[in-house]
């Protein structure tokens, strides 16, 4: 897991200054799925491209679950089924917008050998078995 070079300044102002960044205010975060690392430079370049793929909303109350870290997603994330294209999914990340430019958050890896997507697959997670900690 890893936080965005962005969001790790965020983080400071947040605790120095008391200066909230805009994205926090809202209710919404989105979920990104990508075949590269998008690193802390929170890079767009590895987002998913198959048919059929767009980030998915997660209500920030009630996405993710557990009294300390790591935190898991409370419940099933299912993404849109592939209608044409190849991906092999490898990582994961938080994001604030659901589609375009963004601020990322939080990025990750997926476990395993990661997802194969092509005609037919639609990529989902079962409840908990993505994971955030703060290590």
């Amino acid at each position: 897991m890893s936080l965005s070079n962005a969001t790790e300044l965020d983080a400071l102002n947040v605790f120095l200054r008391g200066n909230d960044p805009s994205y926090r205010a809202g209710a919404t975060n989105y979920l990104a799925l990508f075949t590269g690392n998008p690193d802390e430079a929170a890079s767009l370049a590895a987002e998913c491209n198959y048919l059929g793929y767009a980030r998915v909303a997660l209500t920030k109350a009630t996405a993710w679950t557990g009294a300390a870290s790591p935190l898991t997603n409370t419940d099933l994330i299912q993404f849109g089924a592939c209608t044409s294209g190849t991906n092999l999914i490898t990582y994961f990340a938080v994001v604030d917008t659901a589609s375009g430019a963004v601020n990322m958050m939080i990025s990750g890896e997926i476990s395993g050998s990661g997802l194969n997507v092509s005609a037919g697959i639609q990529p989902q997670f079962a409840a908990g078995a993505l994971s955030i900690s703060a290590d």
